[in-house]
């Protein structure tokens, strides 16, 4: 059910327990974690922390810890799926879901005793009414025939009978008519995947409601709904509109420090709100590198081609920067030290998706955890230079897949295969480095391609993910149009397709639009998926 007061029906009630998080590896649930953690360390709250990157962590990690714990926090996964059949928990175990993936599992939604889901109703949510969805078993149980019919002449007997076969026939056809209406309505709501408020938003709101909101807790807000704006999850218009909420408070924290004697002092810490160039990582690099190197300029300069690169070299010459400012907050460490917040969302997520060697995904959680607190500022830098180079990387890519026009029409979609032994492969076998590859590589073959229909599809990519499995891992990319609401609706084609032709697919990751599959199926796995949507 939908907590309705977050700090009476969640954190008074957590407040005086033991608790489990269980986050995912996502930057905004990194920020949502930050400022839940702080919250915590303020009124002694013991806590575990869990990092879980897909399903079967999730399980295994409550299998390990359920008899320990009671309360379970569960950021950015569990609300898209029915979490009481997945871990089968005892009756007494209580979930609290802080979770921007949408549609919230309906099961989620109307079970009032054990699922808390901590989520902003003014979101679209539009889930469907109760009696659409679920009907008492008892009111099919008719007792028939219980009644004594000593005295009873046969034909009254017979015409009873009669009546009560009359009354079970139109029961059913009333049955069956209610479950193909539910199956209908099931479909509707469950057709599209997208994303809800940023989950470090409501827990910075769950402090601001407590007079407890510090000015670190607003920038791990600011930090986590960038990051839904450099992946893409909310349209501009979402995303402006929540700015505008940010920027109350970043006005409100300026006035209340404003007159403070550290406020410019080396230990200080500055947010502000501005307008700045849609560039990637420049105040980190030169203005060349990052042109180059952001999706917007390399796109539109066509920057793959000589005739782009030309093109860019114009430009530079006349520096016209129109069109390429964005609403953002930037923030300084005392003198030296400033970084925007997509600069903090591109070296968060590269530290916590980096191919290292010697790091295992908890140890890159842990990195990309602490690079968000301000005295780790060595572990931020380190971001940034992965940053650069996965974003070198993703271009390269972008480049190497139009120049060889890897990107086929499949009819209803556009399809990409990363071939094992391209260089940076490995960059691109995790779930969020793929999905933003994707989505980079579209918009580029958009402002490409001359074949209108084409500008118009949706893109499936696959990346090879482990040779001595013969896996791949696919992603589905809704159109990419200046009207796209960014609803995806490739999660539920991907399990259709896979159910249709037995392909041995794992859907272990918490957005549904991310599948791994064996590389042997993926023909008749793609074949299946045209059917589907042609």
């Amino acid at each position: 059910m939908f907590v309705s007061d977050f700090r009476k029906e969640f954190y008074e009630v957590v407040q005086s327990q033991r608790v489990l998080l269980f986050v995912a590896s996502d930057v905004d649930a990194l920020c949502a974690c930050k400022i839940l953690q702080a919250l915590f360390q303020c009124d002694h709250v013991p806590y575990t922390l869990v990092p879980v990157s897909g399903w079967q962590e999730l399980e295994t990690a409550f299998l390990e810890h359920k008899e320990q714990f009671h309360y379970f926090i569960l950021i950015n996964c569990g609300a898209n799926v029915d979490l009481l059949d997945i871990l089968q928990p005892d009756e007494d175990t209580i979930f609290f879901v802080c979770d921007t993936h949408r549609p919230v599992n309906v099961v989620n939604v109307y079970n009032d005793t054990q699922i808390k889901l901590l989520i902003k109703q003014d979101d679209d949510l539009e889930v469907p009414a109760y009696d659409d969805l679920f009907r008492d078993e008892e009111e099919d149980e008719e007792h028939s025939g219980n009644e004594s019919d000593e005295g009873s002449e046969p034909s009254e007997k017979r015409t009873r009978l009669e009546e009560e076969i009359v009354e079970r026939t139109m029961k059913r056809r009333q049955r069956r008519e209610w479950e193909a209406r539910r199956r209908d309505i099931l479909f509707d709501y469950e057709q599209y995947e997208y994303h809800g408020t940023s989950s470090a938003m409501l827990m910075f709101d769950l402090a601001w409601m407590m007079s407890k909101d510090l000015s670190d807790m607003l920038w791990w807000a600011i930090v986590g709904l960038t990051d839904q704006w450099v992946q893409d999850k909310i349209t501009q218009m979402k995303y402006v509109t929540d700015v505008g909420v940010l920027q109350r408070h970043v006005s409100r924290h300026s006035h209340r420090h404003q007159d403070e004697e550290h406020a410019l002092s080396v230990d200080c810490m500055r947010i502000s709100f501005e307008y700045d160039l849609r560039l990637a990582l420049y105040q980190h690099w030169s203005l060349h590198d990052s042109l180059c190197n952001t999706c917007y300029t390399a796109a539109r300069f066509k920057l793959w081609s000589l005739h782009g690169q030309k093109r860019l070299q114009e430009f530079l010459a006349d520096v016209g920067m129109k069109d390429m400012r964005i609403q953002t907050f930037s923030i300084h460490f005392g003198f030296k030290h400033k970084f925007l917040a997509s600069d903090v969302v591109f070296a968060t997520m590269a530290l916590m998706e980096s191919p290292e060697k010697d790091g295992s995904g908890t140890d890159n959680f842990i990195q990309a955890l602490d690079s968000l607190s301000r005295s780790n500022l060595d572990k931020l830098y380190h971001g940034l230079e992965l940053a650069k180079q996965q974003l070198r990387a993703t271009q390269q890519t972008i480049a190497s897949c139009l120049c060889t026009n890897l990107i086929i029409s499949q009819g209803p979609f556009l399809y990409c295969s990363l071939m094992e032994g391209t260089p940076d492969v490995m960059l691109f076998s995790k779930p969020a480095s793929l999905s933003l590859l994707s989505r980079h590589l579209l918009k580029s073959f958009v402002c490409w391609t001359k074949n209108r229909r084409c500008k118009l599809l949706p893109l499936v990519m696959a990346a090879p993910l482990s040779v001595e499995q013969g896996t791949v891992t696919m992603v589905g990319i809704p159109p990419e149009t200046d009207s796209s609401d960014k609803k995806n609706f490739f999660g539920r084609a991907f399990e259709k397709a896979a159910e249709s032709t037995n392909s041995r697919t794992m859907h272990n990751h918490f957005d549904l639009s991310v599948i791994e599959l064996k590389a042997e199926d993926r023909s008749k796995f793609l074949d299946a998926l045209v059917s589907l949507l042609s």
